[in-house]
């Protein structure tokens, strides 16, 4: 889910070669496998040298396509050396419709960008202090603020909505910690929900529970891109979305780019998109949600329009075709620098440390300097990158889920290729949760998944399985009723039905199920784990199939949606037992940072939802 990890042996793309463009028609339609591509050059692009995109790297990525059960990728790939016109070489491989013929792909299908949406929103706040600064912006700022810039708190901005339960960091935190994940703030991203807006996740903030001290850490935290957006629709005077599309996406040409899914479904290019096991699924977000996730991973892109946005990258903020700056220096300097440290221990010799900017993360690979990003939400893995030095860029688009690791192996291949580096050799392949998954060996260092586990049975719970069903209410997460195998009510009914072709002897659990829609998922199943814990799975359940298979199945982020809910169980007199409420631990470092100060589960969780 708008997902940026840094964890194994991860490295993005690369280096500097000269790169060959063969011009094809854009109706053209090259099957798979067949050493062909699709290309689009930017306007008055120049042909150069060697491929990229060989024929060899095309049957490479075909096994990717069926070791990862990936049904299309996308790419693009961009040079800039000497100040010359870009270089663009675009090819796709795969499905982009199940109607298809399993080839229909073509690298100007539109895919959600996820996280790769950061950019833009970091790119349209410095944008946004810099009208300011020139005087073109003359919309009043609050009492007492003379000057927006990346050190302004939010406080003084947002005054009467912005606030954290942390006073000190509710003071304190500027633009440059929120959008640099230095917060305190863990994800909390089960909090939002179809219906909430921009200014709603705003004002909810002071409802949620930090982790740690203000810059004490990174900790990715999407609703900090959200808060991003308000600012910028509040002082523009215009959306957010309207803002970057008039200043970004316009200027650039990037004409098919846009925030709302129904405007790129009416195209005729957007993809549809698959789970990590292929099952096809609807695309994720609504026009419901665009302002609420415009900023943290709203943007709805093509390779071809990609390139565009990696050439205005790879000159430092200026359209190298037309000349004219899209992003003053100023702007570009402050986002792709590191202000944080993301990953302060090399996984592997060959990688630096990593850090975080605004939007973007950096590091090196053998030597070679790296401003990158992923995405992930369900149906939809992205990766975008560029090397300044060596003026090259990519963008891969994926439409499955959980499929980083693949964009990863392409990446790769990508760079050891074109740099003449060492070749790892990879075995990709799709593990029993459905990820993709890869081992990589050189000189002895070997990585690996995890094997799956599952938890033992434990101690029986204190109370009756049908104590613990019921309303269950926290400030930042809303409301949540729980049914028992043997609830009877409508609601319970329906949600039992639902559950049914999945669970199988669904009556006989010792589970809780529940409706709860928020943006990353729409229901609940608890699993009796050990006394009063359950293992919590944040899922989306399909009874009746979707698409052209009507099988049952549901889907979930590996994870991000999976967790535990501790409930706490009181004695009365009389042997009465009543349930007080539950924990909710979704991240365990945060849980485990609280713990050095408390010892509650009502205190070190997530969330503490009390029973009504």
């Amino acid at each position: 889910m708008l997902n940026f990890k840094l964890s194994g042996r991860i490295l993005v793309l690369a280096s500097a070669v000269t790169l060959g463009v063969a011009l094809r028609s854009v109706n053209e339609q090259v099957p798979l496998g067949s050493g062909l591509r699709h290309t689009y050059p930017l306007s008055n692009a120049k042909t150069a040298g060697n491929r990229v995109i060989t024929p060899e790297l095309s049957v490479f990525i075909e096994s990717v396509l069926k070791n990862a059960t990936i049904s299309g990728i996308s790419i693009g790939v961009v040079q800039l050396i000497d100040g010359r016109e870009p270089v663009v070489e675009l090819d796709s491989w795969g499905r982009q419709t199940e109607e298809g013929d399993g080839h229909d792909l073509t690298p100007d299908a539109l895919f959600n960008l996820a996280s790769c949406s950061k950019a833009f929103l970091a790119s349209s706040v410095g944008l946004l202090m810099d009208d300011y600064a020139q005087g073109r912006n003359v919309t009043p700022l609050p009492p007492g603020v003379t000057r927006f810039d990346w050190d302004t708190k939010l406080a003084e901005m947002l005054p009467g909505e912005w606030g954290l339960e942390d006073e000190w960091a509710s003071m304190k935190t500027n633009f440059r910690d929120a959008l640099s994940h230095v917060t305190g703030m863990p994800r909390h991203d089960y909090s939002y929900a179809p219906g909430d807006t921009s200014g709603s996740v705003v004002r909810n903030l002071r409802n949620l529970r930090p982790a740690y001290e203000l810059r004490q850490r990174y900790s990715y935290n999407n609703q900090m891109f959200t808060t991003g957006s308000y600012v910028v629709k509040k002082y523009s005077n215009m959306s957010y979305m309207d803002f970057a599309t008039s200043r970004l996406f316009a200027p650039m040409g990037m004409s098919s780019t846009t925030f709302w899914p129904e405007e790129a479904a009416n195209s005729g290019k957007l993809t549809q998109t698959w789970t990590k096991f292929g099952r096809r699924i609807p695309f994720w977000f609504t026009d419901e949600v665009v302002d609420l996730m415009a900023g943290a991973g709203g943007v709805i892109s093509s390779a071809q329009d990609m390139t565009k946005w990696l050439s205005v990258l790879l000159n430092s903020g200026v359209d190298p075709v037309s000349n004219t700056t899209i992003l003053p220096r100023s702007v570009f300097d402050e986002i792709t620098t590191a202000h944080t440290i993301m990953k302060g221990t090399p996984d592997s010799p060959e990688i630096s440390v990593a850090g975080y900017g605004l939007g973007w993360m950096r590091f090196s690979y053998q030597g070679h300097d790296i401003i990158t990003h992923t995405g992930a939400i369900p149906g939809i893995s992205t990766r975008v990158a560029f090397l300044p030095a060596d003026g090259l860029g990519f963008v891969i688009l994926a439409n499955g889920d959980e499929k980083a690791a693949a964009n990863e192996v392409i990446a790769y291949r990508i760079i050891e290729d074109v740099l003449g580096l060492p070749r790892i050799d990879r075995v990709l392949g799709t593990n029993s949760r459905g990820q993709a998954t890869r081992v990589d060996c050189m000189d002895g260092y070997v990585t690996a998944p995890a094997a799956d586990s599952a938890m033992a049975a434990g101690r029986a719970l204190s109370a009756n399985l049908s104590a613990y069903a019921g309303t269950y209410t926290n400030p930042g997460y809303g409301a949540l009723t729980l049914c028992a195998p043997t609830s009877d009510s409508h609601y319970c009914s329906f949600v039992l039905s639902d559950f049914a072709p999945l669970d199988k002897n669904i009556k006989t659990r010792t589970n809780l199920y529940a409706t709860w829609p928020r943006i990353w998922s729409q229901s609940v199943r608890m699993v009796h784990q050990d006394a009063d814990t359950f293992g919590l799975e944040l899922t989306a359940v399909f009874p009746h199939g979707y698409g052209a298979n009507s099988s049952a199945f549901e889907t979930l982020e590996t994870g991000e949606g999976e967790g535990r809910a501790v409930f706490v169980v009181e004695d009365f007199p009389g042997d009465v037992k009543k349930v007080k409420g539950f924990g909710l631990i979704l991240d365990t470092d945060a849980v485990a940072a609280r713990a050095r100060d408390h010892t509650a589960v009502e205190e070190i969780a997530d969330a503490w939802f009390a029973k009504v």
